[in-house]
């Protein structure tokens, strides 16, 4: 029998650092093996003399003609959203004809692209949710517009109605999008995931470690997108409560809308122990992830739903434990309390996460075995095998 044809959207795909870019590049190289499958995705910042057209691990890629500025600003951002929709939208109606459509949430409003193109085929249409939009913008008052929240809100309810499988990350997500109008019998949860045969434990003294002197350091890591969701002021303020410990440090790893703010929130709170570090190669991630003693995940408050954090399941890979500073009720801070790998406190209160480090420093806690609890969890719950086997039964079955 013929192979199912898979048409994928998404602006972000390889060689993007962006998590979204990573986790849809895994997840279609790993369908490739038993469906055709066809990428159109947007030029990259810093990637604009990539091919347009190319094979890459046996995965068709398609790169629409549109802007790639530099994302920090709202009106670039929304430049390259809107040239890649309307490009993806003419790419998807040409070619073969597809048994599947599939798209992630980014731009927000490209399952309504997705839409059109799966009703131009009359085939299926599933919309992986990494986020609920737009109240995760609301909630970070990074869109306060009356106007353009309602146009928003009547473009996702378009396709959540629609769709004919909505995937949340996350029970919360799940609830949050059929408050939204998604049809429950329409909803599935599969949570994101990590490759737990390329991320595994390694010695906090390797080689990426040794070359920054970390191995004589109590190491606290932050390592991701630098953004408004990530709650990062409190890990940068929590650095003034511990001024005391010399042997303290503090890492943000990553890139993103808020990073130069943070920079500067540094040096005004004059916290020493605090440095930054642009994104790892992929290939260092390994290394870079276990050179830290404990891992910070923030999220915003008021977001539990809206955003699952998907960096956690890399820190447990590799065996670390982690202090989440997130509402009780994210999936998160649900995942860490029942598997017992780390820490929860609540977001916005750097007082209470340097009590958290600090407790961790001095020895209250067994990181070790919060780290081993981790590694056992994710690998049985949260390994891309898991979620590809999910995927994959769940488009065989919708192309049939």
């Amino acid at each position: 029998m013929p192979r199912p044809r898979l048409l994928v959207l998404n602006q972000y795909y390889w060689p993007g650092v962006e998590a979204t870019a990573q986790l849809l590049t895994e997840l279609c190289e790993a369908l490739a093996e038993d469906i055709d499958v066809k990428v159109v995705t947007g030029i990259l910042h810093g990637h604009e003399d990539e091919s347009r057209r190319l094979v890459h691990n046996g995965v068709e890629i398609v790169r629409v003609p549109s802007t790639s500025f530099e994302r920090s600003k709202l009106f670039a951002r929304g430049a390259n959203y809107l040239t890649y929709l309307a490009k993806a939208l003419f790419s998807g109606l040409r070619g073969l004809r597809p048994d599947v459509v599939l798209c992630m949430t980014d731009p927000p409003i490209v399952a309504d692209i997705a839409l059109l193109v799966a009703r131009r085929y009359r085939v299926p249409l599933v919309v992986i949710s990494q986020d609920v939009f737009p109240e995760v913008a609301m909630e970070l008052k990074r869109l306060e517009n009356p106007v353009v929240m309602a146009l928003l809100r009547g473009l996702v309810s378009l396709y959540l109605k629609r769709a004919d499988r909505v995937v949340a990350i996350g029970t919360t997500m799940r609830d949050r999008l059929e408050e939204k109008g998604a049809h429950s019998d329409r909803l599935s949860v599969i949570p994101n995931w990590v490759d737990t045969q390329r991320l595994r434990p390694l010695d906090e003294d390797n080689q990426w470690a040794l070359e920054r002197g970390y191995d004589q350091k109590f190491v606290v890591m932050h390592s991701g997108n630098v953004g408004h969701a990530q709650d990062l002021d409190s890990l940068v303020r929590a650095a003034t409560f511990l001024r005391d410990l010399d042997d303290l440090a503090i890492t943000i790893i990553g890139m993103g809308a808020r990073h130069a703010e943070l920079v500067a929130l540094a040096e005004q709170l004059e916290v020493d122990k605090v440095a930054f570090a642009f994104y790892q190669p992929r290939t260092l991630l390994q290394q870079s992830l276990s050179a830290a003693d404990i891992h910070v995940v923030g999220l915003a408050s008021g977001l539990a739903g809206y955003v699952v954090p998907s960096r956690l399941y890399g820190i447990l890979a590799v065996a670390k434990p982690v202090i989440v500073a997130a509402d009780s009720e994210s999936e998160t801070a649900q995942a860490v309390e029942e598997v017992g790998c780390g820490i929860v406190v609540p977001p916005g209160r750097p007082e209470l996460l340097a009590r958290a480090i600090r407790d961790a420093h001095d020895g209250k806690y067994d990181l070790e075995a919060m780290g081993a609890r981790g590694r056992e969890w994710v690998e049985r719950e949260a390994d891309r095998s898991v979620a590809v086997r999910r995927y994959r039964d769940l488009l065989l079955e919708l192309a049939s």
